[in-house]
């Protein structure tokens, strides 16, 4: 199957960045995987337009990648989510909130960070560790990269990311505390975020596919 990450199809303008050519064997992770993809789509320093993203660039990183849209300030929803995602929300996540993914002490900081990417802009690395107060289940650890993406309209409105968790997910409904971030300004020369009409969060949600590879998508983009 197909998918389509934007309103237009990438097999309409010839211009598709594979992933192969950024890739020196296994030991290259998915997150410097994404990084290398975004950065191969830059134009003279430019942030790359949501448009831009090809899934067949991201083609054997698509489970753990996942699209934002930035809403109001400190808040973005998840438009598109690889099952990885999923499996560790135990949740279909589209329409959430990137907050869902993080412990009621760490959403302010996951907050602000999200501002910095979009305003910045900037790049965000962050390390994670689930919140478990009674020791009863192992901890798992994460990563996640986000890369901001210009929406249509030229504002820095949406981010690519991925996050690769390390441990046993179980049933899923992990939280995660944040144990370092390292936020990177990129190309301090562009204009702001214009933050877009929101569209809110009252998307229906659904059942996690475990059988379904890929990104799911949420809501056609403009």
């Amino acid at each position: 199957m197909t998918i389509f990450l934007g309103g237009r199809s990438r097999a309409e303008t010839g211009n598709v960045i594979s992933m192969d050519r950024f890739r020196s064997g296994r030991s290259v992770s998915p997150i410097r995987q994404a990084e290398a993809y975004w950065s191969a789509l830059r134009r003279q320093g430019d942030v790359p337009k949501r448009s831009d993203i090809d899934p067949r660039g991201l083609e054997n990183i698509l489970e753990y990648t996942f699209i934002l849209e930035r809403i109001a300030p400190g808040v973005a929803r998840f438009r598109l989510a690889g099952n990885h995602l999923s499996r560790i929300l135990g949740m279909e996540v589209r329409g959430m909130p990137v907050t869902a993914l993080f412990s009621a002490m760490a959403r302010a900081e996951a907050a602000a960070a999200l501002e910095h990417i979009f305003l910045a802009p900037a790049i965000a690395e962050l390390s994670l560790i689930s919140a478990n107060n009674s020791g009863a289940v192992p901890q798992v650890e994460a990563r996640t990269i986000l890369l901001p993406l210009k929406s249509d309209q030229g504002g820095v409105s949406r981010a690519l990311g991925v996050l690769v968790a390390d441990g046993p997910l179980g049933a899923g409904g992990l939280r995660f505390d944040i144990a370092s971030s390292n936020l990177r300004k990129i190309d301090a020369r562009l204009a702001q975020s214009n933050v877009e009409p929101a569209l809110g969060l009252a998307e229906d949600q659904a059942r996690i596919s475990r059988n379904a590879p890929g990104l799911r998508v949420v809501s056609r983009e403009d």
